[in-house]
């Protein structure tokens, strides 16, 4: 029989207080999560306090924090959403990308760099 629990394995419904969904559902992969500068991470959970502590340097996508603190991306939106919630985590959607511009323009620019070279 395969024992796949490893020291220091904590089961996700422990992390999230045995939540299962966020208490809001505006966290995408791409959300960008920024932490607060002055909100004191005393009495937080262990994985509240790391999240924290890595998004105070700059802004990470939700997938990025899952990814750094190895858990599952359920389990980080949930702490997410707690953390928004006591004012430690501030969230935004991503920039969109630029529209880009129609090939009838770019090739009308083109050609006018050409005529004159």
């Amino acid at each position: 029989m395969n024992n796949r629990r490893g020291k220091g394995l904590v089961r996700p419904y422990v992390v999230t207080d045995g939540r299962a969904h966020p208490s809001r559902n505006t966290f995408d992969l791409v959300t960008l999560v920024l932490a607060t500068q002055n909100a004191p991470t005393s009495g937080l959970s262990p994985e509240k306090r790391r999240l924290v502590e890595l998004c105070r340097p700059g802004s990470l996508s939700v997938a990025e924090v899952a990814g750094h603190l190895a858990l599952p991306v359920s389990v980080v939106k949930v702490l997410l959403a707690d953390l928004v919630d006591s004012g430690h985590i501030l969230t935004r959607a991503p920039i969109p990308k630029a529209e880009l511009p129609e090939a009838k323009l770019l090739q009308e620019v083109l050609d006018g760099l050409r005529a004159r070279l």
